[in-house]
């Protein structure tokens, strides 16, 4: 049996370890609101409060376990790719597909490229140690162009801010693929069969993502199996699906996980409204954990020698490995020469990148010079430098579009206009009969759009007399709520207990409303006696 102590030293140790996890959390909110206030990028302070907690900071935490943090910083980077994906608006992304297919994978290999070239000319590094440092500092990060560019609500012109989110979402896979070759290759662990790997890891990504996401989105739609309220956690669930499928196929796990979060995000699936406020408050505590656990693993008193070296690669990098990849395969679109140099100086680098170095070090690879804190401060200075001054560069290009809304990119704006439609039945002995529409009382903020009269569709006018029997359609304001309410669709078959009720005997609770039945091309405003039919939608209030 435990002896009194141990159980004790356990539930101490627990408390301790709740204790900073909830403070480290608190302090990364309230980090993201100094961030917003004074226009600086938040993962910056993200990676201070991790410093903050380590070897070298204030809290002195001992923390080097390469391992550990590589499945932590992988499985976080999981939920990003997905939530990346799943918010991208293919309808507008798609007609800048073709170029940022190109950047998220030519341009990641003339990136990493370059940067091996100069790295063994320049720093004098061996051939293998310098294809590493380029491959995995070789693609870009949407969570930090995008975390700026929301801050300071930048849009752009050129549907640049598609391109640049398709791109960033899509290239990680193609890093992971490089870096992964790359290891073999040092490590020496496996004969690396090159064109085999790049076989494996593309086809199963590309199987095992489209696959299961269409497996999720037939049941999401066309059965009543994820009960209602319960779709975030089922999409939780295919992703670790996924994840855990393609890693035991050796497949590409970001190219599979971020192939399931598009195409479920562009599926017409009941409650998107719902389920992305619950992925985005996801991934941002995966960025928290992801820049926290590199500020952790940090230590700062080694950083001094090998700035010099980091601030090289991190100049190669922004200045003449990304924009030569960029003008290279942009310029054939004839792609302006501002967008370009936008596009070049958005190449941020971040989580991705320090997480392939994590997984490097991880499978045990030894090199002659520091990967982890040279990514570290290469990340870094990206974020700082060039995440700062993208609104200004943006704004001096002349690549702001001030009449259009960045959102707009992302399934989680709304285009339509917050307005709906209203039938309103006019009885024969109703105040409104015999008076022209201009002098009744109609709801605040509405408006006459048609009468309904026998078989007849009149188009109204101020002078247009109402009759009684007349079916009058009217434009109103969409209610807002900013309470708890909701409204919910449930899909009615034939097995459904529903079918074939009257509403008046389905005993719902008294804060819950049947509002609407569609069925067919019909929108039925319900009574008592309305009975429900298979293939009904049932709109709920509640």
């Amino acid at each position: 049996m435990l002896k009194r102590e141990s159980i004790l030293g356990m539930v101490n140790f627990m408390a301790t370890s709740v204790f900073f996890g909830a403070l480290v959390i608190l302090l990364a909110v309230l980090a993201e609101k100094f961030a917003g206030k004074f226009k600086l990028p938040a993962l910056i302070l993200f990676m201070f409060i991790g410093m903050l907690f380590g070897s070298d900071g204030l809290f002195k935490i001992p923390f080097s376990n390469y391992r550990l943090a590589d499945q932590i910083c992988s499985l976080a980077l999981v939920f990003i790719m997905f939530y990346g994906g799943f918010n991208t608006k293919w309808k507008v992304a798609k007609s800048s597909a073709p170029k940022s297919l190109l950047l998220s994978t030519l341009g990641v290999i003339i990136t990493a490229g370059i940067t091996t070239v100069l790295a063994v000319y320049l720093l004098h590094f061996k051939l293998l140690e310098a294809l590493l440092i380029g491959a995995v500092l070789s693609s870009t990060d949407a969570a930090s162009v995008f975390a700026i560019l929301h801050q300071q609500k930048v849009n752009l012109k050129y549907n640049t801010a598609s391109l640049l989110e398709l791109e960033s979402g899509s290239n990680d896979p193609v890093a992971y693929l490089l870096t992964a070759l790359i290891i073999g290759f040092i490590t020496g662990a496996k004969q690396v069969n090159i064109p085999l790997e790049i076989l494996l890891q593309v086809s199963m990504g590309l199987w095992w993502g489209f696959i299961l996401a269409k497996l999720a989105v037939y049941l999401l739609t066309q059965t009543n199996l994820i009960a209602e309220g319960l779709e975030t956690i089922f999409l939780m669930g295919m992703m670790l699906l996924c994840y855990a499928l393609t890693e035991v196929t050796a497949g590409n796990v970001f190219l599979s996980i971020y192939l399931l979060g598009l195409i479920i995000g562009n599926a017409q699936i009941a409650n998107k409204q719902v389920i992305i406020p619950f992925l985005h408050g996801i991934t941002s505590l995966a960025q928290i954990l992801i820049f926290f656990l590199l500020g952790l693993l940090t230590f700062p008193h080694r950083m001094l020698e090998i700035i010099p070296t980091a601030l090289i690669i991190a100049i190669i990098i922004t200045f003449i490995a990304r924009p030569l990849a960029v003008f290279t395969l942009l310029l054939p679109f004839k792609a302006k020469i501002n967008q370009c140099l936008l596009v070049a100086w958005a190449g941020l680098r971040g989580a991705a990148s320090s997480v392939f170095a994590i997984f490097a070090l991880a499978h045990g690879v030894s090199l002659n010079y520091d990967l982890f804190h040279i990514v570290f401060l290469v990340s870094l200075f990206s974020i700082a430098l060039q995440g700062s001054l993208l609104p200004w560069v943006a704004t001096k290009l002349d690549m702001i579009d001030e009449s259009d809304d960045i959102r707009k990119t992302f399934n989680d704006y709304q285009a339509e206009s917050a307005i709906t439609l209203m039938r309103l039945f006019v009885p024969k002995d109703h105040p409104w009969v015999n008076r022209p529409i201009k002098d009744v009382h109609l709801p605040s903020g509405s408006l006459a759009l048609m009468i309904k009269r026998n078989s007849k569709t009149i188009i109204t006018k101020g002078d247009t007399i109402i009759l009684g029997g007349d079916i009058l359609i009217l434009s109103v304001p969409a209610y807002e709520t900013k309470g708890n309410e909701t409204l919910n669709e449930i899909n009615i078959d034939a097995n459904h207990p529903w079918a074939g009720q009257k509403i008046a005997t389905l005993n719902l609770p008294d804060n819950m409303l049947i509002a609407l039945i569609i069925r067919g091309e019909e929108n039925l405003i319900p009574d008592g006696n309305t009975v429900i039919e298979p293939s009904d939608t049932v709109v709920l209030y509640h």
